[in-house]
């Protein structure tokens, strides 16, 4: 005899797909290795441990506002998300969610709330930067330059960057050079990862009249802008050794460069989806040796 367990229930199956679909508003992938970026700007900025509680804090605030961000980029575009197979399946788009001011007032508690606590719990530097990293993904990128210019991904990069100097404020307010190395190789990443992504799905881009740059300029032209800015990125990946970084980054930056710089080449020489996604998961692979790298060469050097 066949019973139905509690968790097999309509109720339940509805409750588990409303969850799945809070969380993916948020998205919240990005916002841990937001997150994670933040956490090892603090690890490696010379200084006095700040204590569990501030970490706690800083880590969580750096979350919730890159969460409030990126509900809001669904929140924006829920009216076009439905032109590319892979944002048509959100819940503003499906109406799993509904889509009501309700949601825009959440966002903002949320920032606010995270940028308070922020400047309140750690110091007014760093929130200042939890703050810049929301508004310059939700409105730089989003709101201003996602259906204006092939720049959109450039400059709404500084996202990731800001994270990085948030959890640098929380040890020193006056950041220092390693930091800001960082920073800018979060900067320098940005665009070769996400133009990877879009030479793989440029003519979903093209027809949703996002002017990402392999719809502005031709796939051919654009993969050999991934593999220059894939060779910059990792040259100045390099660049911390010279300010106090050691052994285990240097093999964690140029290994994971390498890579990068090989999977770009390879797409530069034939582009095609495959080349293209291959591009897209060695930048992956590059960021994460590079987090790790800085991280274990922090605590073990």
């Amino acid at each position: 005899m066949n019973v139905m367990r509690d968790t097999d229930s309509p109720d339940a199956i509805n409750a588990s797909h409303r969850v799945r679909d809070v969380l993916g508003l948020f998205k919240l992938r990005i916002g841990f290795m937001i997150m994670i970026t933040a956490l090892v700007g603090m690890v490696i900025t010379p200084g006095p441990f700040i204590g569990w509680t501030k970490l706690v804090i800083m880590a969580l605030t750096v979350l919730v506002s890159s969460a409030s961000a990126g509900a809001f980029n669904q929140y924006y575009e829920r009216d076009t998300d439905h032109l590319m197979a892979r944002t048509r399946g959100r819940a503003f788009v499906t109406g799993s969610l509904p889509s009501t001011p309700a949601w825009l007032v959440l966002m903002a508690v949320m920032l606010v709330a995270s940028v308070s606590i922020a400047a309140w719990a750690v110091n007014p530097v760093s929130a200042a930067f939890v703050f810049l990293g929301a508004f310059f993904y939700a409105v730089v990128y989003t709101v201003w330059l996602k259906r204006r210019s092939w720049l959109n991904i450039v400059v709404g990069g500084l996202a990731g960057s800001f994270a990085v100097l948030a959890g640098a404020a929380a040890v020193d307010p006056v950041i220092g050079p390693l930091p800001f190395l960082l920073a800018a190789v979060l900067f320098l990443w940005t665009p070769p990862h996400f133009w990877s992504l879009a030479i793989a799905n440029q003519a979903e881009y093209a027809a949703a009249g996002v002017p990402m740059l392999p719809v502005v300029i031709g796939t051919q032209r654009a993969s050999w802008v991934v593999f220059w800015s894939a060779l910059a990125l990792a040259m100045t990946a390099i660049a911390p050794i010279w300010f106090g970084a050691g052994v285990i980054y240097l093999l964690g930056a140029f290994s994971g460069g390498a890579y990068f710089v090989y999977k770009a080449w390879l797409l530069a020489k034939s582009p095609s989806r495959k080349t293209a996604m291959g591009s897209f998961f060695a930048s992956l692979v590059q960021l994460s040796l590079l987090l790790v790298a800085s991280t274990l060469d922090s605590l073990l050097v």
